[in-house]
């Protein structure tokens, strides 16, 4: 089983983003970033979208330790062929030791006076926190970065406070903000920053990305396993390193064929899985099936894109309707049982109405 991560935005026995010196793919991403620095002409925001898991953040504190490496960056772009900064730089150290002076991160935190767990959102008061600092000068004279990892948990109050900032920055200052879900963005954000898109990763992409992180980890891991992780994950490097225990490789596998069979239903088969993830023990086991068909909506919806409203608007309904259900039975500590059969019933309905549209 995977341990418990020590923060929220860290996959539990994975290396954090900001460890992460590899980045696979998304070379076209980091020459859109290096031609931009080269010009002289670099925008202050950075509105980096696409799926969860597919290496924005990574991306992201790649480019942090490039801007706050010793020298002018964008004498060092035109040199560059990519981001890359060797891991003894001493900024790259200090950027993964979380010590540099000049590198701000929002992002949820400890919850306030001692509590157990995490902020649900990021909270107003952390980014006047980093309002403050920017309306200092930099600490070593050159840049500064802020990393928002992801601005879709910011609270209302905190999206506007942190607008100021983007409205107003200081010379040599550098946002670069996660989104899973740009359209979802206040347009005054939005307005304020150049969108560079992320996609989801090819099949063997994230079995490279993963390759490499499982091995940063040093502990043992089944290497087998990782292919068929990656050709669940969407495209995922995160979700496949989520898939890659055994015991959680398992449960996937098997509600994926559940899935793949709609709108066929094993109902025997049904009533074995909702059984799997009721109760206290099968609470982690049921999130990992709820983002399981999450994903798998997520892939036909995209792949359809195209075959119009009709076509897509059961799948669409049903991803709504699952997600509130979902939140309802964990807000309300709800037996799962029910939930696991109607979420299938409902499923098959809408699968066998999409193909009939």
């Amino acid at each position: 089983m995977l341990q418990t991560s020590d923060e929220p935005d860290r996959l539990p026995n994975a290396p954090h983003p900001r460890e992460t010196l590899a980045l696979v793919g998304h070379h076209a991403q980091e020459q859109a970033f290096l031609t931009a620095l080269r010009s002289g002409r670099m925008h202050h925001g950075w509105l980096l979208g696409g799926p969860e898991g597919v290496g924005k953040a990574s991306f992201a504190y790649r480019a942090a330790r490039f801007i706050l490496a010793a020298g002018d960056p964008v004498a060092r772009a035109r040199d560059a062929r990519d981001l890359a900064m060797p891991e003894q730089d001493p900024a790259t150290r200090r950027v993964m030791a979380q010590s540099h002076p000049d590198l701000h991160v929002l992002k949820r935190g400890p919850k306030p006076d001692g509590k157990p767990g995490y902020t649900s959102n990021i909270p107003v008061v952390f980014v006047r926190r980093v309002l403050d600092r920017f309306g200092s000068s930099a600490a070593e004279g050159g840049w500064r970065v802020c990393i928002v990892d992801c601005v879709e948990d910011m609270e209302r109050p905190s999206a506007n406070a942190f607008l100021k900032l983007l409205e107003e920055p200081p010379p040599r200052a550098l946002f670069l903000i996660v989104s899973h879900a740009p359209g979802r963005l206040l347009p005054t954000i939005r307005s304020r920053c150049r969108l560079l898109g992320f996609s989801a990763l090819p099949e063997d992409a994230v079995a490279q990305a993963g390759l490499t992180a499982l091995e940063r980890m040093g502990g043992p891991y089944d290497a087998s396993a990782l292919p068929r992780a990656a050709k669940l994950s969407e495209g995922s490097v995160r979700r496949a390193l989520t898939y890659v225990a055994p015991e959680t490789l398992a449960l996937v596998e098997a509600v994926r064929a559940r899935l793949d069979a709609l709108p066929g239903l094993d109902i025997t088969g049904l009533l074995a899985l909702a059984e799997d993830v009721a109760g206290k023990a099968g609470e982690d086991d049921f999130l990992i099936m709820i983002e399981t068909v999450q994903a798998w909506l997520g892939a036909h919806l995209h792949a359809h894109a195209g075959a119009g409203a009709r076509r897509l608007a059961p799948l669409a309904e049903v991803w709504d309707k699952l997600s509130r259900a979902a939140r309802e039975v964990e807000t309300y500590n709800l037996d799962r049982r029910p939930l696991v059969l109607t979420m299938f019933h409902d499923l098959s309905d809408a699968v066998a109405r999409s193909r009939a549209a």
